[in-house]
């Protein structure tokens, strides 16, 4: 091994003088190799009947509300046919802001799980969709956990779009034929990406118990939803200790508070600055001011230069004062259409001296400039600390008269109904397995039955379907400037095997091999020879001289029989070649040949 080392560090150094020789001479020597040995061109495996699937089978698990898209979904569900909600400062038509975007339930087309497992999908790029179905009744989580679970699959990547839910506030005024963006909604839960924004909403509607207006509480710093092809799982998690829970995937990505971690704050500060109190016209807020007891020196100049001219500068010897830095264009001529009586004198166009490009510069000589030492500038009193100042002003605070305090802000209002509004530039986003109750086991249960099974399923097709990594090539196939390191140790290992049966034909084969360990064996005879002629004093020079000529005509000899064999080899040595199997710089099977 410390051989093919130093052998290899040789090779790199001395493949620009032979390596090039035998490229092109061996493709006939090599083209049956080349014909039976494995294409390096990464294919695809082969996915479908190897994945085995388990077929769907409803959930046996109850809840306020639980949603596989069974059969009769569509007895549950309703398309809104309600127009969206428009921003008196935006012109759209009523085309452009209703909900046309489509919807069906099927089985997922990309990274299919579970036989017969099919989810709600959005149908349509670019349009708006809405969607909701009623729960059977009103969800009341005054004093208890709430739990929302569903699943979300990206068929098509998500590039600017929503995939989130809202639960919808009860009321005799709810209709799914008329869910729209503005219909009232106790949450809003779910994955949202468009550019460089990327966050999973969790947003609650919270009653002010003084006015019985409703305002939205944002989550401070949403973690980024997970942008895959395969299903993705999101939990949210409400308890009655006001603290709150974010899983994807089953696993915890976000833990805090209703009352600390949303903005505004779900209570408003109890002292606020009074509106009414101003600041005192004899306030002082400045800290520092200038000196008032601070004069000018008497030797400070203002009106001295930033800049002067260079006293100690020479102009250089080869100035011409009395070119002109540019000429008339010699080569112009004045154009057949000119009429000097309408467009006056004409005057040929300049070009450059051609005098003044070999010398320092044409015209008069003007020193040149420098920063002037003795430039102070405009002279200004320096700063003190202010024996007035006051610090800064701020109103006093006062009790603020819309102060509350919402202990439980948990107690949402009941909840009627669950809906989809949402606009998307990737169509086929797909729905499932949504659970709405009070049982965190129960969420984890339907997530063991459902997704757990499918997301392995999902990761396994992926990974069958990614291309196999493209298969180490013959070292008759590799190119030096692909990994200079990689390729002689190949083409080394090459010559070693084939020279144990024949060194001709080694030598034959791999000639870039067979040059570096002439230059290896040349380097260690001058290596010799210059240690006998530093040590031995008495060594005449002429025998030094001799031996130096001797190598150097061994060098040129021995480049020259290697040339000579690789020109001659591959038309007179009749060669079989076999593949074998050596090292990658991976330790990954590499094809090589074996001459025989």
């Amino acid at each position: 091994m410390r051989f093919n080392a130093v052998i290899t560090t040789v090779l790199c150094s001395s493949a620009a003088w032979i390596g090039h020789v035998s490229a092109d001479d061996l493709d006939d020597l090599g083209a049956d190799a080349s014909s039976s040995s494995s294409s390096s061109v990464a294919e695809p495996a082969t996915v479908g009947s190897t994945i085995e699937r388990p077929t769907f089978t409803p959930t046996n698990l109850k809840a306020p509300f639980l949603e596989q898209f069974t059969d009769d979904w569509d007895s549950r569900w309703s398309p809104s046919h309600a127009k969206k909600a428009q921003d008196k400062t935006t012109e759209k038509s009523e085309e452009e802001w209703a909900y046309v975007g489509e919807w069906a339930v099927e089985e997922p087309h990309v990274l299919k799980g579970i036989d017969g497992d099919k989810g709600l999908v959005v149908k349509n790029k670019a349009a708006h969709h809405a969607i909701s179905a009623k729960f059977p009744s009103a969800i009341d989580n005054k004093g208890k956990t709430l739990v929302v679970q569903y699943e979300v699959k990206l068929q098509n990547g998500l590039e600017c779009g929503g995939a989130y839910l809202k639960l919808l506030q009860d009321s005799e005024a709810l209709h799914a034929e008329e869910f729209s963006n503005a219909s009232p909604y106790v949450i809003m839960f779910g994955p949202d990406k468009c550019g460089s924004t990327n966050k999973v909403h969790f947003i609650f509607k919270h009653k002010n118990p003084k006015t019985g207006e409703y305002e939205e509480k944002h989550l401070k710093s949403p973690p980024m939803a997970r942008i895959t092809k395969t299903t993705a799982l999101y939990t949210l998690i409400v308890r009655p200790d006001q603290s709150f829970e974010l899983k994807i995937d089953g696993g915890s990505i976000k833990n805090g508070s209703l009352l600390e971690d949303f903005s505004p704050p779900v209570n408003p500060s109890a002292e606020i600055d009074d509106p009414n109190d101003t600041k005192p016209d004899d306030w002082v807020d400045q800290s520092r001011i200038p000196d008032p007891l601070a004069t000018k020196p008497e030797d400070w100049d203002e009106d001295l230069p930033y800049e002067i001219p260079d006293e100690e500068a020479e102009k250089p010897s080869d100035w011409l004062d009395d070119e002109p830095s540019v000429i008339p264009d010699p080569e112009a001529e004045k154009p057949e259409d000119w009429d000097d009586e309408e467009d006056g004198d004409w005057m040929a166009p300049t070009v450059p001296n051609p005098k003044c490009l070999g010398a320092s510069g044409c015209g008069e000589w003007q020193r040149p400039t420098k920063k002037n030492p003795d430039y102070k500038g405009k002279w200004t009193a320096p700063y003190i600390d202010n024996p007035a100042y006051k610090g800064l002003w701020k109103p006093k605070t006062i009790a603020n008269p819309a102060y509350y305090e919402d202990k439980t802000p948990s107690d949402l209002e009941p909840m009627g109904a669950i809906g989809f509004e949402i606009w998307t530039m990737q169509n086929d986003i797909l729905f499932d397995n949504i659970y709405i109750g009070h049982s965190v086991a129960d969420a984890a249960a339907l997530q063991a039955e459902t997704f757990d099974i499918k997301h392995a399923i999902e990761k396994k097709e992926e990974d069958a379907s990614v291309p196999e990594p493209a298969k180490p090539k013959s070292p008759m196939d590799l190119k030096f400037t692909d990994n200079p390191v990689h390729y002689m140790r190949e083409k080394l290992d090459l010559f070693i095997t084939i020279a144990k049966n024949s060194p001709i034909q080694a030598i034959k084969f791999v000639p870039e091999v067979a040059g570096a360990l002439a230059v290896l064996a040349l380097t260690a005879l001058a290596a010799l020879v210059g240690l006998f002629s530093m040590g031995g004093s008495s060594a005449p020079k002429q025998q030094v001289k001799k031996a130096a000529e001797k190598v150097k005509e061994v060098a040129v000899d021995a480049k020259d029989k290697a040339v000579e064999v690789t020109a001659s080899g591959t038309e007179k040595a009749p060669v079989e070649v076999q593949k074998r199997t050596t090292r990658s710089m991976d330790s990954a099977p590499v094809v090589v040949e074996e001459v025989q």
